[in-house]
Parts: C-alpha cells; sequence; structure tokens
C-alpha cells in the first residue's frame, strides 16, 4: 500500500503519522491515521471503484453540498474530505486506486444496530435535517454515483427476467415465494405513479441511512451524516424506507430464525417523530401520505433483489453458504408480511403525530 504517497499527497507528516486498520465495512476500505505531534486523528478510504464507477462524481458531490452548507447553514456539522495545498481531495494511484481523507469526528461513536428508540429518533432526526438544510440546493447539480440504485421498476424486471430465464430447479423451489411477490407489484405500479406524476418531489437524498451512518456522542445525541457516497438526487422515501427496513426489527436480513423478525411499534414512532418534525414544512401533504409506502418500497425491492440474485445462481451479491439468498429472500419477506399485518397500527401513530403537530 501507497502510505507514504497518499501522506504526502495530503501534506500530512509521514513520520509523525500512525496508520491502523479500522471499521469492518464491506465496500470500502478503511483506516484511521493519527498524527502523533499534535493528536490529530483523521479516516483514510479507499474508494471502491468496481462499485463507485467515478468516485471523482462523489468528490464533485461532497464539495457541492460541503459550499452550499458553507453558505446557507454555517452551524451544521458536516464531515467533509480534507483537501490538499492545490484543494485536491482525492489521491489516485499508479494502480488506480482512489483514496480520500476525513477528520475524525472526537468523542463520536456509531453503533451497528438500533439498541433503543432514543436511538432511533436521534438516527432519523440527522437524516431529515441532512435533507431539509440542503433544501435549497439545485439537485440537477449532483451526480448520480450509483445508477439505478433504487429503481424499484427495473428490480421488478430483473426479477421478471430471472423467472424465465433462472436456475429451474430454484424456480420451482421457490414457487410459493415467486407468487408472493407478483401478488404484492401494486407497490411497483404505485413507485411508477410516484415518477410519471411527481408525486413526490426530487431531493439530496442520502440513500443509505443505516444506523451506522449516524455518528452518535455523549448519551445518544445524534451528531452527523457520514458515509455519502450513494448522495444522489432521489425521493424521501428511499431514506425513510432504508430506516424502516433496518430499524424496525431486532433481527437483520441474516437472521435465519424468522420468528425474531417482528415489527417494533415503539420504534416505528420514534422514526416518525425523529423524520417528520424537522421534515413537516419541506414535504407536502400529499408526499407524508407516503411515509409507511416507504417501508413496502424498501422492502419488497430488497426481497426482489435476494430472491432474483437467488435464481440466477448468486451471481451478484454471492453467498457465504447455501441457500444464503434464499434465507435472506425469505427474511425480507417475512418483513414485509409483518409490516403489511402492523400498518393500521402505525398509520394510527402517525395520524396522531400529525394532529399533534398540527395543534402547535
Amino acid at each position: 500500500m501507497c502510505f507514504e504517497k497518499i501522506l504526502t499527497f495530503f501534506d500530512l507528516p509521514v513520520a509523525h503519522c500512525e496508520i491502523n486498520e479500522f471499521g469492518s465495512g464491506l465496500i470500502n476500505k478503511t483506516w484511521t491515521i493519527q498524527r502523533n505531534d499534535n493528536n490529530n486523528t483523521y479516516i483514510l478510504q479507499k474508494v471502491n471503484h468496481f462499485v463507485f464507477k467515478s468516485p471523482q462524481d462523489i468528490s464533485s458531490n461532497i464539495n457541492l453540498l460541503n459550499d452550499f452548507l458553507q453558505k446557507e447553514h454555517p452551524s451544521y456539522y458536516f464531515v467533509t474530505t480534507l483537501k490538499n495545498k492545490e484543494g485536491k481531495d482525492l489521491y489516485i494511484s499508479e494502480q488506480g486506486e482512489y483514496f480520500r481523507i476525513f477528520p475524525f469526528v472526537k468523542n463520536s461513536y456509531s453503533v451497528n444496530a438500533v439498541g433503543n428508540t432514543k436511538q432511533a429518533y436521534e438516527a432519523a432526526s440527522q437524516f431529515a435535517k441532512f435533507v431539509q438544510m440542503l433544501e435549497g440546493l439545485d439537485v440537477s447539480l449532483l451526480k448520480t454515483t450509483l445508477k439505478d440504485f433504487h429503481n424499484l421498476t427495473l428490480r421488478y424486471e430483473q426479477f421478471q427476467t430471472a423467472i424465465k430465464e433462472g436456475n429451474a430447479e430454484r424456480i420451482a423451489e421457490t414457487s410459493s415465494l415467486i407468487e408472493f411477490l407478483l401478488s404484492q407489484n401494486d407497490i411497483v405500479n404505485e413507485f411508477e405513479n410516484i415518477k410519471q406524476n411527481n408525486v413526490i418531489k426530487l431531493r439530496v437524498t442520502h440513500h443509505d441511512t443505516k444506523i451506522s451512518n449516524v455518528l452518535f456522542t455523549g448519551n445518544d445525541d445524534g451528531c452527523c451524516v457520514i458515509d455519502l457516497d450513494t448522495v444522489m438526487p432521489g425521493y424521501y422515501i428511499s431514506d425513510v424506507g432504508d430506516m424502516f427496513r433496518t430499524y424496525l426489527s431486532p433481527a437483520n436480513e441474516e437472521e435465519q430464525d424468522f420468528s425474531k423478525i417482528i415489527i417494533r411499534p415503539e420504534i416505528f414512532k420514534a422514526i416518525a417523530e425523529g423524520y417528520l418534525l424537522p421534515m413537516q414544512d419541506v414535504l407536502s401533504k400529499e408526499e407524508k401520505q407516503y411515509f409507511i409506502y416507504a417501508g413496502k418500497f424498501m422492502i419488497y425491492m430488497q426481497a426482489l433483489r435476494f430472491l432474483t440474485d437467488y435464481l440466477n445462481n448468486d451471481v451478484y451479491y454471492g453467498k457465504k453458504y447455501e441457500k444464503h439468498n434464499l434465507v435472506r429472500a425469505e427474511n425480507q419477506i417475512v418483513l414485509l408480511k409483518r409490516l403489511l399485518e402492523s400498518e393500521p397500527e402505525l398509520q394510527e401513530i402517525v395520524e396522531l403525530l400529525e394532529n399533534s403537530t398540527a395543534k402547535v
């Protein structure tokens, strides 16, 4: 690894820097840089250019967001990339690898799973504030870093193709799962309606709102949003839906004991309060009607993707054990069913929240 060249590029003193591996991310490789001369710490990342085909677009987006926030909301805490003396923030090695550096947010921490309602509330609030603060930015200026990332129509078409052309034995094996997913295609039709009729406004959207992409300080107080690689134009249902998909159940998508997959109403309420209160003057009344739909949208899409990959012999996600993607597909289908069963209760929570904010 060309650490010396990277540090030199970013004007960091090689002799005073200690580098150690950090985190367990699956996409980008990460290290910490500890400066022994002034105790400053940084995060060094190698951008996975096989996933993100144009790392320069990510840098462009981050700089665009930073410039806008510095001008319009200078007090908002935004973690941007380190620049060298020439104003460059992306080092490209001789091997064509891309590296960037962020300041390490001192006294902060992240969590991998939602452990309580405050964490859910604070995370939802941070993602909402992120969108709210950037409401005035011309979203057309943002680059699309992952094409069709949350294009449900495309995922459904890929699923239909896999049913016709995939592994015949696996298609027969999963006939009941296929039938269920086909029966829920109204979720796709609703997405098409949103796109065709501009029901929901295109905004700056994070697209990856798992709890580990929020930093906390103190007693689970939200600090800031991180991991901005997937920030691009999108619909708010992507952010809310991803929170529902990854926060509502204590069991994640890898859980093989489906009895552990439940919907926690108290976590839903925390997400709703954390997100809708900062966004109450941003989202239109019509847009707010898609709040619970957001969960259906994201969970259904992930179920489609896992089962599609299983029918295609695990060519996209790969597998850690036999039938891994089948288990993950079933897991998400169970989660979707639990969400559908809970919808009346969840809708009541949203209505009570809307009524309480209307009286303020």
